[in-house]
């Protein structure tokens, strides 16, 4: 019984004993995740008493047998798939002190066909073995989502859930998750008013394209909604989202209210304004409108909610209705709105009396009236001058102050811009009066002269010209005259070819009576001599005087050719003078000299300007004198 006992006991000892030396450990990561065309690295790690002398790598797909791809055995190993060619690396070491080992399975250039379970199996000298399994994923993020709304629009009164949108996603894996979101509140398929298609493509490439359809009962409201999708995916060791654009949907419904509005509400119109009417309706799209002004419709409806009235008269004004026809509620009827518009107006200005000739001393008084829907203001003007802020003038003892032109301007308060003037000329008879009679320079070439004769009287006078020759006394024609009447009187140019002086006679004429003012005017040939106005002598004379003719100054030319015998004697003696200085008969110093030639020069300067004489003597001489001499 003992020594059976302790056989027994030897035989477990030793069978325990190579168990234990002889066991191999193999130990993977239940998952490698990577993304698509990268590298992955596939860790199998194993403990041994010994280094493994058989390493078998295969794959397994769902629904397949299991196929080795690699194997290595007394150190030398091969590709068993050629699929893998190229692309696969195996890197074994084994650490003696620590039993245990390392085989990392590199993937180049990863493609969607690497997703498999992949299955490393370690072989000893003893041909014990372990394997472990690792699941390769693979990942590829997909393409921005698109998102496209239906381009027509969508009615509140259909009874069934109308497509809203569609949302994309390209080349997505695995496959990606789209959900929907109205206003940041997801959307779900359920309870008759949601409800999503979805359509899953497999690319060539392997690689999935989807697209969801939404289909959503609209309300009214969801016309300002803001709809978009969202796209969920993986990537390695993430789970990451996107969100589409946002867009708006057409939502069509039915008109229940009709709304008239006009440009600028705050602007009072007025004539020659434009005026814009518009009609809109609650609904969507706008029903179609009528305009109609004072119950008769209007024709100039320059699109179908817009009335424009161009260059407004004050007939435009009333009452202006809008009427609407929906198409989609055809059952609704007497939709409309309706809006008052009135146009302002300033009529043309009426000025009474129209009579407005006075008599010296008369009184008048002018009355200025304009019709206006609105309150006005009235002034009165004479020569831009205001005179009065009402709309009665006053005007007392006329008198030559009196003329003018007066103009009476009425302004609307509230429409400034709204404004009419009426001008008017005020006369106060009286006899002619020549206020200014002027005599221009003498033109060289021809011996022109121009004469002006301002005169003022009521009526408005005329101007007669008489010219006579002070040499000759006989009378002179004017070559052209140009008479110009203003408004208080008239103006009258005349032009002369003159040789010799004359005397000019501006007469003036109306039916109260006749005024002469004369004129004498120097002619010579070499200068003119304009006489300023107020040189002249003016003579007033009765209407029934008529100026004699001025006698004819015989003795004048006498008087020339005496002073001009002086001039030629003084030259002589002058020159005699010098003569006798150069010959020694003078006994005078040079200081005497001096003096008889200042004395000389100051004599020719009062008959003829300067001495030549003086001016010759000092250059012979040849005296020079200090500055302070």
């Amino acid at each position: 019984m003992g020594i059976r006992y302790i056989s027994l006991i030897l035989a477990g000892l030793h069978v325990l004993t190579c168990t234990t030396w002889a066991s191999v450990e193999v130990s993977m990561e239940d998952r490698v995740e990577v993304s698509l065309n990268s590298q992955a690295k596939i860790s199998c790690m194993y403990s041994s008493n010994e280094k493994a002398m058989r390493i078998i790598w295969s794959k397994k797909l769902p629904g397949t047998d299991q196929s080795n791809i690699y194997q290595i055995e007394g150190g030398y190993g091969r590709i068993e798939e050629n699929s893998y060619r190229g692309r696969i690396n195996i890197i074994h070491s084994y650490d003696v002190n620590e039993s245990r080992g390392s085989i990392i399975l590199t993937i180049d250039d990863v493609q969607l066909n690497d997703e498999a379970e992949f299955i490393c199996t370690v072989h000893d000298l003893s041909q014990n073995h372990s394997e472990g399994r690792t699941r390769l994923q693979v990942f590829n993020s997909p393409s921005f989502p698109v998102i496209v709304g239906t381009p027509s629009g969508i009615s509140v009164t259909e009874e069934e859930p109308s497509k809203v949108a569609d949302c994309k996603v390209d080349n997505g894996y695995p496959k990606p998750k789209i959900t929907w979101y109205k206003n940041k509140f997801p959307l779900h398929s359920g309870a008759g008013a949601v409800k999503i298609n979805e359509k899953v493509t497999k690319n060539p490439s392997g690689l999935l394209t989807v697209e969801s359809e939404l289909f959503l009962k609209v309300v009214r409201e969801d016309e300002d909604a803001k709809f978009y999708c969202e796209v969920n995916y993986f990537t390695p060791g993430a789970e990451r989202m996107m969100e589409s654009d946002p867009i708006n949907i057409t939502v069509h419904y039915p008109t229940t209210h009709v709304t008239m509005s006009i440009n600028s509400p705050e602007k009072l119109f007025k004539e020659g304004d434009t005026v814009e009417i518009r009609c809109k309706g609650n609904g969507n799209p706008q029903p179609l409108f009528t305009f109609m002004h004072n119950e008769d419709e209007v024709d100039s409806v320059q699109e179908n909610d817009l009335l424009v009235l161009n260059d407004v008269k004050r007939s435009h004004g009333g009452t202006y209705v809008c009427h609407a026809l929906d198409i989609q509620t055809p059952d609704i009827e007497n939709l409309e709105d309706s809006i008052n518009i009135t146009v302002h107006y300033l009529d043309e200005i009426v000025v009474t009396p129209k009579e407005r000739v006075l008599d010296q001393g008369d009184n008048l008084t002018l009355t200025c009236n304009a019709l206006s829907s609105l309150t006005i203001y009235t002034a009165w003007y004479k020569d831009e001058i205001q005179l009065a802020e009402e709309h009665v003038l006053h005007l007392h003892n006329a008198s030559l102050d009196t003329v003018g032109l007066y103009t009476c301007e009425v302004t609307v308060v509230e429409l400034p811009e709204l404004r009419k003037q009426k001008s008017f000329q005020i006369n106060v008879r009286e006899k002619p009066e020549i206020t200014k009679i002027t005599v221009g320079p003498k033109d060289m070439d021809d011996n022109s002269i121009n004469l002006t004769c301002y005169a003022r009287g009521f009526p408005i006078p005329t101007i007669s010209w008489d010219l006579y020759d002070l040499r000759t006394d006989q009378p002179l024609n004017e070559t052209s005259v140009e008479n110009q009447i203003t408004g208080e009187g008239i103006f009258s140019v005349i032009s002369v070819i003159a040789t010799s002086d004359f005397t000019a006679n501006c007469s003036a004429s109306n039916d109260l009576g006749t005024t002469t003012v004369s004129r004498a005017v120097t002619a010579r040939p070499s200068t003119t001599t304009i006489l300023p106005s107020t040189t002249a002598t003016e003579t007033s004379v009765p209407e029934t005087s008529v100026p004699k003719k001025p006698h004819q100054q015989g003795g004048s030319g006498v008087i020339i050719a005496v002073i001009i015998i002086c001039l030629l004697l003084l030259a002589i003696l002058g020159s005699f003078l010098y003569f006798l200085y150069k010959k020694g008969r003078l006994p005078c110093g040079r200081q005497g000299k001096q003096d008889f030639t200042k004395e000389n020069a100051s004599k020719d300067d009062v008959k003829s300007g300067k001495s030549e004489e003086a001016v010759l003597l000092q250059g012979v001489n040849g005296d020079k004198k200090s500055p302070t001499e």
